[in-house]
């Protein structure tokens, strides 16, 4: 069965949507690569980063549907909304510069903070996509694919190039954000 125009669409829209959310997990990979890593810990790093990139979108999407049923039209603003201040937020944050980080990503609870918090966007996102009745295994599956794949390749690339390029990619995907925000608003 042949996907409808609306149906590619919105595939492809999520696509690049999990791509923009992953760019936080690649620059935040890149930072952490740069001061050495096993290849050990990129897989086992980026596989609690993919978990976490369904889980937050998931638990999300389910209260989007749940807002859009009680607000019904008004949710399409809001979601646009949501998604351009979460864009704005990211590309804020990439220019505001580094913090020092107080936990080890090694020990457990450094590493769940650290995944919570690269995947928090992913929430908010996922909130934005259950107000647009978007499709559920899609979305999830492409966020968590994407959010680990490119953890594991920010992890790799840390360990060869500059720290410049996670500030960038940070950005990156803020801006598509931000471009989707205003996309579903207007």
């Amino acid at each position: 069965m042949l996907p409808t125009s609306a149906h590619a669409g919105q595939v492809v829209t999520i696509l690049i949507m999990a791509v923009a959310l992953g760019m936080d997990a690649l620059s935040l990979g890149v930072g952490i690569g740069m001061k050495g890593i096993r290849l050990r810990e990129v897989l086992r790093i980026s596989t609690i980063i993919g978990f976490f990139h369904i889980l937050m979108p998931l638990l999300g999407m389910f209260t989007g549907h749940y807002m859009s049923s009680l607000l019904g039209h008004v949710t399409t603003y809001f979601a646009g909304g949501l998604l351009t201040l979460l864009g704005g937020h990211m590309v804020y944050n990439s220019f505001k510069g580094d913090g020092v980080q107080a936990l080890d990503h090694r020990s457990p609870l450094g590493l769940l903070l650290f995944a919570l918090g690269v995947s928090m966007d992913s929430f908010s996102v996922g909130v934005s996509l259950g107000m647009f009745q978007s499709d559920l295994v899609l979305s999830v599956l492409a966020f968590g694919f994407c959010g680990g794949t490119m953890a594991m390749l920010g992890l790799l690339l840390g360990r060869k190039v500059s720290r410049n390029l996670g500030d960038y990619g940070e950005a990156v995907g803020g801006a598509i954000l931000l471009a989707f925000g205003f996309m579903f608003m207007f």
